[in-house]
């Protein structure tokens, strides 16, 4: 068993500034147990395949992109549970075409795997 390293989490916002999908795979379980709620669509996505997609759809290509939006988290809270870790944080996505960033509440939930932690479910929300 390995302990939940918080570096982990800087992995997955460096994913989302860089829009690079070669890196799902590192960070996602990789079959049909993965679920994700987005702030900016209703329902689960559910599955590996369904996760990839949906960040297809907000731009993400293999080997990344320079791209002008930033993502960041603040008031991270990581609770470790041996195989299982819970982050808590608020999201901050930052347009260069507007003044305000949007931002809201995150839940990553992690599994530990024999490939290392990987995100089991995400969940977004928006702050109005």
């Amino acid at each position: 068993m390995v302990k939940f390293n918080p570096k982990i989490i800087d992995d997955w916002v460096k994913f989302w500034n860089t829009y690079d999908l070669d890196e799902i795979e590192r960070l996602f379980l990789g079959d049909d147990r993965v679920t994700y709620f987005s702030s900016e669509k209703q329902g689960v996505i559910k599955g590996y395949e369904a996760l990839v997609k949906h960040h297809e759809g907000f731009g993400f290509v293999k080997g990344g992109k320079k791209a002008a939006n930033k993502l960041w988290l603040e008031g991270v809270d990581v609770e470790d549970f041996c195989d299982n870790a819970v982050v808590c944080a608020v999201w901050f996505f930052k347009r260069p075409t507007s003044e305000t960033p949007q931002k809201g509440p995150v839940t990553l939930v992690y599994e530990q795997t024999r490939d290392g932690w990987r995100i089991a479910h995400a969940n977004f929300g928006n702050y109005k």
